[in-house]
């Protein structure tokens, strides 16, 4: 199985403050774990395929992504501002040593913010990995919501896949989806 680079120790000792934090959601997925920090685990898992060779600063940003959000619904820009202010406290804690350098805490955080979506690499695969782990992790019991027709999640999916680089839409298509995620996606791409 592919691996990410190893960490440096500080930035290390960070993905783990990310990680206590996460575990405070009261939050549980069907695994019982927080389910912030099963999130967080999702994304570092679709990372280590979409860029296997991930800067420590991408690696920080994907695990920190939805960092202490209410969910996947108050994806709005408000909030992706608070999650990387958090965040780029959380990098400036004491017990990282040595300190993270300034412009890494900057690049994360706008990382984070979704920053030069169009024009950031980095980003760009930020957003393919959020999309991957939506479609393998969370797609099926967000289509059961109440308030989501067919019609509607089929729009989702299409603004979804419009998200997406073409190395996301590689690894979305070799996912192993639900017969009912399948047959919708078919939908989104048909038109």
């Amino acid at each position: 199985m592919a691996k990410l680079p190893d960490l440096p120790p500080n930035y290390a000792k960070a993905l783990e403050l990310i990680d206590a934090a996460h575990a405070l959601d009261p939050r549980q997925a069907a695994d019982t774990s927080p389910f912030e920090l099963h999130y967080a685990k999702h994304m570092t898992q679709w990372l280590t395929l979409r860029c296997p060779d991930a800067s420590p600063a991408l690696q920080l940003a994907c695990r920190a992504q939805h960092f202490r959000r209410a969910g996947y619904l108050t994806w709005r820009a408000k909030l992706k501002s608070l999650a990387a202010t958090q965040v780029a406290e959380l990098l400036a804690s004491p017990e990282i040593e040595p300190p993270i350098p300034a412009d890494d805490v900057s690049r994360i955080a706008g990382l984070i913010r979704k920053e030069n979506l169009t024009t950031n690499e980095e980003t760009q695969v930020l957003e393919d990995v959020a999309c991957l782990v939506f479609l393998d992790d969370q797609f099926d019991e967000f289509e059961k919501s109440s308030g989501i027709d067919e019609e509607k999640m089929v729009g989702i999916l299409r603004k979804t896949w419009g998200k997406m680089s073409d190395k996301g839409k590689e690894l979305a298509l070799g996912m192993e989806l639900s017969d009912r995620a399948k047959t919708l996606i078919g939908k989104a791409l048909e038109s």
